[in-house]
């Protein structure tokens, strides 16, 4: 069964609610990631709260328990989406946001390391916000806004990864570790509520029969774009992620003032981000307007540029100035690969389908580090760099190749 054509008219002009649901998508989106990245900057000593006094056991247990969330996730995102497309997205996100509030608000009574584990799969489990809150935006939003969209939802992301660690340093002193969590709990409640009060979303039964009917998979005529925005978003965050493990090694090798090098650390890591954040919705509203595919084939193609001198920047400052440019490049590549994947399925398998998506990029994002530490490890710093550039450079000339020909 396929969607009728009234389905897809409705799906080209959007729902009449979409810039309400943007705003409550972006808003819950930033704060149920702050909410689970501020962990970070204390994920060790609560670690070590818990009972666990070895130092080497300390950074193991620490690094279970954050890729614990992501690896969880990565399993459940396509069948979170497939329900959304049955059900109804904004089931999903109520369910993501009252889940989340329960598991996070527990973090802060466990008794022991493997309860945190525990709880931090539950999260991956149970969770799921702001990929929901995605394929809520991309099926609700008319086809030609869509990429500007997704962009400023993207946007709200990336700040939420950016202010998360910050408040995770300033609350603990102030309430405790375990007090930061339950004020966590409550900021996604807050999301929960508005997310169940405010997101508006029409009822399509047809959608419900067609989604159920067809696998997913199946009903996508041409497979070809959309594996492509798979192994892109996948390279994309293989890309951004597997320089992180070795950004305060290297910049160890540049800083003269060694006493500086994890305050410089930190500016690198978040210049990137900051260029995606401010680059994310304007690349979305130039790929609304010339075409999704140029916009991606052109990011890829500049990161790939801006690759290269990173391998051999003599200080800090040029480092700085390159990553940031990078994010600038990547910025727009999440909203266009969404809209891109949005735009090449039925409405009754989208959510099935990004979905997968998501779980494409926590591939990369668990498989860059691995890689970013051995090849940086084993061959050279230099050398991540240059084998990321040539990654990127793969994936942007297939993506050119596989673009449908009545694209731009």
């Amino acid at each position: 069964m396929t969607d009728t054509p009234m389905d897809a008219a409705n799906a080209a002009a959007g729902s009449l609610y979409w810039k309400r649901n943007l705003t409550i998508s972006l808003i819950g989106s930033f704060t149920t990631i702050v909410a689970m990245t501020l962990l970070l900057p204390f994920l060790p000593l609560y670690v070590e709260e818990l009972g666990v006094s070895d130092h080497a056991a300390i950074v193991q247990w620490s690094g279970i328990a954050y890729g614990a969330t992501f690896f969880a996730a990565a399993f459940v995102a396509p069948l979170w989406g497939r329900l959304g497309d049955i059900y109804g997205r904004k089931l999903m996100l109520v369910r993501a946001s009252l889940g989340m509030t329960i598991a996070i608000s527990l973090m802060g009574m466990a008794g022991d390391v493997w309860q945190l584990v525990a709880l931090r799969l539950f999260v991956g489990l149970a969770g799921g916000y702001s990929s929901g809150s995605m394929v809520l935006v991309a099926t609700q939003t008319p086809k030609d806004r869509s990429a500007w969209a997704l962009g400023m939802l993207s946007s709200g992301i990336m700040a939420g990864n950016l202010v998360g660690p910050l408040i995770g340093g300033v609350l603990p002193p102030i309430i405790g570790i375990r007090g930061t969590f339950l004020a966590a709990g409550g900021i996604i409640f807050l999301a929960f509520l508005a997310t169940a009060f405010l997101i508006k979303e029409e009822k399509s039964p047809s959608r419900k029969q067609a989604a159920k009917a067809s696998g997913g998979w199946s009903s996508i005529s041409d497979k070809g774009p959309v594996i492509a925005m798979l192994l892109t978003g996948m390279l994309l965050m293989l890309a951004n992620m597997s320089i992180e493990p070795i950004i305060t090694v290297y910049v160890a090798q540049l800083a003269k003032d060694q006493s500086q090098v994890t305050m410089i650390s930190g500016v690198v890591m978040s210049a990137a981000a900051l260029g995606s954040i401010l680059s994310a919705s304007r690349l979305g509203k130039l790929a609304d307007r010339i075409g999704h595919w140029p916009v991606i084939a052109g990011a890829l193609a500049v990161a790939v540029v801006l690759l290269i001198p990173q391998a051999f920047v003599t200080s800090s400052w040029q480092l700085i100035i390159l990553r940031f440019l990078m994010g600038i490049a990547l910025g727009g590549l999440l909203p266009c690969i969404s809209a891109v994947i949005r735009h090449s399925v039925p409405d009754s398998a989208a959510g099935s389908i990004l979905g997968l998506s998501v779980s494409s990029q926590y591939v990369g994002q668990v498989a860059g580090p691995v890689l970013g530490g051995f090849v940086g490890g084993h061959i050279g710093m230099s050398s991540v760099f240059l084998g990321t550039c040539v990654l990127l450079a793969g994936g942007a000339v297939f993506t050119w190749i596989v673009k449908p020909k009545d694209e731009n």
